[in-house]
């Protein structure tokens, strides 16, 4: 596993790392989480990234991170960075969402106590609050990290000229802010255009990105149509029939002809295209069991990029 500099912090992330946004809630089987985890250890993936409200229900992944941390992991404490953020609705009331001071600190306190912590390796707020003063929610973050709680401060979901803002203000904190966490795929180019990719380069700043693969649309699973056990069919929260358009279909038979003439399957391709770019720090994985997760850590082994392969992925994709 090649580890990566987070921006110019003195933190290294492997380059790929386990999301436990799907499949750790209380729905899943606990022996199929631990295979899956201790996978990933043994292969070099230190890090492991999980928010409040990740289950279902909110905080169920928490909980069993914890309970594999009791059980398994948790004399390697030194060997993980674990992180964990808040930002969306985590409980009902006006304390249990958003961005005040209220809600993260909470949160953080509770995230630790399903952990069984007494810190995590960096907290996130998880989303742009325009309700809620920058300052705040950054001074929350501040604290967090200068109670001990936390390491490092990150955010997710932020734009260019917001993360910016919010890079000035931790500084004048002298607060460690290291990462940003955001979307990105072939399918997905959000922050290529919104400023963040440049600003985090400009600022010295890591990025690691979350749904590489698009819920699936860049694997081999929709080449012939929707299978029965698919995300589609069993959990539409986040992918429904929608969103494999004809166009889409056709764009994701042709990026699949581009993966095979490099040796690769797509969803290996869809990580090696992310991880070319020095400018990324980590990809976040997802994986329902652990032969998916070694599927995806071959990706490291093919990270070069011809013009000619990058012309056509942008062709295919855009």
């Amino acid at each position: 596993m090649p580890y990566r500099r987070c921006g110019k912090s003195g933190l290294m992330l492997p380059a790929v790392s386990l999301g436990l946004w799907h499949n750790f809630g209380d729905s899943g089987v606990y022996s199929n989480m631990k295979e899956i985890v201790l996978t990933a250890f043994d292969n070099g993936v230190t890090h492991f990234d999980l928010a409040n409200n990740y289950g279902p229900p909110p905080g169920g992944a928490e909980r069993n991170f914890g309970r594999l941390l009791r059980e398994e992991l948790g004399s390697y404490r030194d060997e993980l960075i674990i992180s964990s953020k808040a930002g969306y609705d985590m409980w009902p009331g006006p304390y249990g969402d958003h961005g005040s001071r209220k809600y993260l600190l909470a949160s953080l306190d509770q995230s630790l106590s399903r952990l069984g912590l007494d810190y995590v390796d960096i907290f996130y707020h998880h989303r742009m609050d325009p309700d809620t003063p920058l300052e705040e929610t950054m001074g929350a973050l501040d604290q967090a990290v200068k109670s001990g709680k936390a390491l490092y401060a990150g955010i997710s979901n932020y734009d260019g000229q917001t993360m910016r803002k919010a890079a000035a203000i931790l500084e004048r904190l002298n607060c460690p802010f290291i990462i940003n966490q955001n979307r990105y795929s072939i399918f997905d180019r959000t922050i290529e255009q919104n400023g963040l990719k440049e600003a985090a380069k400009a600022d010295g700043k890591g990025i690691i990105t979350f749904s590489p693969l698009e819920q699936g649309l860049l694997t081999d699973r929709y080449l012939n149509g929707i299978p029965a056990d698919s995300r589609m069919r069993t959990d539409g929260r986040f992918l429904t029939d929608a969103a494999l358009t004809e166009k889409r279909l056709s764009q994701i038979k042709e990026l699949n002809e581009i993966a095979k003439g490099r040796g690769q399957s797509l969803a290996g391709m869809a990580l090696s295209w992310i991880l070319r770019d020095d400018g990324v720090t980590s990809v976040l994985v997802g994986a329902s069991k652990a032969s998916q997760l070694l599927d995806s850590l071959r990706c490291t082994a093919n990270l070069t990029f011809s013009p000619d392969e990058l012309a056509a992925i942008d062709r295919a994709s855009l």
